[in-house]
């Protein structure tokens, strides 16, 4: 795992994940954690113990709060307030070591938008982490796949940090397979979701967006996102060899 006491954690991330502040008391445990929380694509900075200073949180860089209050802190409740505090409008998801129902309590009245309880339960807070990221973003108008990301508010595209202009059909199109990643959609489904018809009007109205939607999207980039999946659809997918075959 990578560990910093400062800085934006940087890097790409598969649909689904960010950056994420990860405090726990334990080094092996914050280890462990980590380790799983990057082998699925997010980055993770490591942080201090906010009783040694504030100042680290409130400078770093990130989209969701990982924390256990528990094990170090005489007053949970309060640690979890701060933590929220801080986040502002951040997610902000708290692990806890037992199986405690009054530990779980604690952290949602805090103001944690989540808690899981960990033992060898990694999938369950990877899941977890990666769906309050998602809402979160949602929430914000935002959806992301890998390098791409979409302001649906104020219709902006950025891929690998660089501005894609978009006509509003291709837009369309493109927000609608950037909210499944890495699953087709049929012709079918993009005529209902972009032009309202819930009939194929037998044009190639599809295919001459997808076409010019493809070259904004791909055209000068190393590896494409946007593909043909014959005799089902289109799928964009999030990294390189992501997806069905085609």
């Amino acid at each position: 795992m990578r560990v910093s006491d400062g800085g934006d954690p940087g890097g790409e991330s598969h649909d689904g994940a960010g950056r994420i502040a990860l405090y726990h008391p334990l080094r092996e445990r914050a280890a462990t954690l980590g380790a799983a929380l990057e082998a699925a694509g997010h980055a993770v900075r490591s942080m201090p113990s906010p009783a040694n200073g504030l100042r680290p949180w409130l400078d770093g860089c990130f989209d969701l709060l990982l924390i256990n209050p528990f094990l170090d802190w005489q007053d949970p409740f309060a640690f979890v307030r701060l933590m929220a505090a801080v986040a502002a409008r951040r997610p902000v998801l708290a692990v806890s070591d037992r199986d405690s129902l009054e530990e779980r309590m604690i952290a949602l009245h805090g103001g944690a938008d989540d808690v899981v309880t960990w033992t060898d339960n990694l999938p369950e807070v990877l899941a977890r982490a990666a769906g309050l990221l998602r809402r979160s973003r949602l929430a914000a108008g935002q959806l992301g796949a890998g390098e791409l990301r979409i302001d649906l508010i104020d219709r902006r595209v950025e891929r690998a940090g660089r501005p894609i202009r978009l006509p509003l059909r291709e837009f369309d199109l493109l927000a609608n397979l950037a909210r499944v990643p890495d699953r087709p959609l049929s012709r079918a489904a993009l005529l209902k979701a972009v032009w309202r018809l819930d009939f194929d009007p037998g044009t190639n109205r599809v295919e001459v967006h997808m076409s010019r939607l493809r070259a904004r999207l791909d055209r000068g980039f190393a590896w494409p996102m946007l593909h043909t999946i014959k005799g089902v659809g289109y799928a964009l997918r999030s990294h390189p060899g992501a997806g069905a075959p085609e």
